[in-house]
């Protein structure tokens, strides 16, 4: 007998809970179309309901089109969608390069799967909240697992453990030591630092000195950037700092600034441009991630292929592949350093 995903002591009303859960596994393949359904005593013994309360819900779904009847047999699927992949994607936060993952992944999936987006602001609890209320509502969940919020709260790693295998995708950054390896596609951010300067090593050899401009606590950038910086200045010998912003920087010839956030940048070039020091002569500047107005600024720039990495997740994830690959990670040279 089909078993609803029903819980009695929910606020939500109980007819709203039956076609709930009726769509979600139309939607996940749990019911196919022609599909019989419980008949309305059925389901009203099974769950102590009130024949109102299944009828009521039956009529949405038969409206809705989900389901259909047969006179003196009952009801079925008839949805024509059903098979049709239900996916939970939950980021870390919004921002412009987070938009541009969302899209590149959407259009690679085209009519085939039907995207929620959820959003859990580094928090592990509201990860956890999030979860338990979507675990077996979709067929895949696709993470961001940036947590540097309340971890005291909230075991991130066991929740990303309870998504059954096969059905969890990471994005951006790999969790090592999964019971279950999923699909990842991820950003190896030390290494990619690391690498993006040498790449520019012929640009860095006439300074002397480098700043890493990285906000601080609060911000929830990856502390890996930080080391991969770090290993590149011990191997040339660079002098070193790391700064939370560049507000109170004094600039001295022979130094590059490697930049995070648009703001900072914004503050260097204002200031650069109070002194003497011509840019990409007597400073540097290179800056995490392209936009138009670094490229009509002539800024250098270091940047993860985020189109690459929501279209190399759907592809994968609609082939049944569970890979973990390395995204493409690139520079941008121009007159900046």
């Amino acid at each position: 007998m089909y078993k609803l995903q029903f819980k009695p002591f929910d606020k939500t009303p109980k007819y709203k809970q039956i076609v709930q859960s009726v769509i979600a596994d139309i939607e996940r393949g749990v019911l196919k179309k022609e599909d019989q359904l419980p008949s309305i005593s059925e389901l009203s013994a099974e769950y102590y309901l009130a024949r109102d309360t299944v009828e009521k819900a039956y009529r949405e779904l038969r409206a809705r089109g989900f389901i259909t009847s047969v006179q003196g047999k009952g009801y079925y699927v008839q949805a024509n969608d059903a098979g049709k992949l239900k996916i939970l994607l939950v980021f870390n936060k919004l921002s412009s390069y987070k938009k541009i993952i969302y899209y590149a992944f959407l259009n690679a999936l085209g009519d085939r799967a039907s995207v929620d987006l959820q959003i859990h602001h580094h928090s592990a609890s509201l990860f956890q909240e999030i979860m338990e209320k979507s675990l077996g509502k979709y067929n895949h969940y696709v993470v961001m697992p940036h947590f540097t919020q309340d971890l005291d709260k909230a075991d991130y790693l066991s929740i990303l453990n309870s998504i059954p295998a096969g059905e969890l995708v990471l994005l951006d950054k790999d969790v090592p030591g999964l019971k279950h390896p999923p699909l990842t596609v991820y950003q190896d951010f030390d290494k990619d630092i690391f690498g993006a300067l040498e790449g520019v090593q012929d640009l860095m050899e006439k300074y002397r000195r480098l700043v890493l401009v990285l906000p601080g606590v609060g911000n929830n950038y990856p502390v890996e950037i930080f080391w991969g910086f770090r290993l590149y200045c011990s191997k040339h010998n660079k002098e070193f700092a790391i700064k939370e912003n560049a507000m109170n920087e004094v600039l001295e010839a022979g130094t590059a600034y490697v930049v995070v956030e648009t703001t900072d940048l914004a503050e260097l070039i204002k200031k650069v441009r109070q002194t003497p020091f011509l840019l990409g002569r007597e400073i540097g500047i290179l800056s995490f991630n392209t936009s138009t107005l670094k490229e009509l600024l002539g800024i250098t720039v270091i940047s993860t292929d985020f189109e690459a990495m929501g279209q190399t997740a759907a592809r994968l994830l609609l082939e049944g592949k569970r890979e973990k690959v390395k995204n493409p990670f690139y520079t941008i040279r121009r007159g900046s350093l």
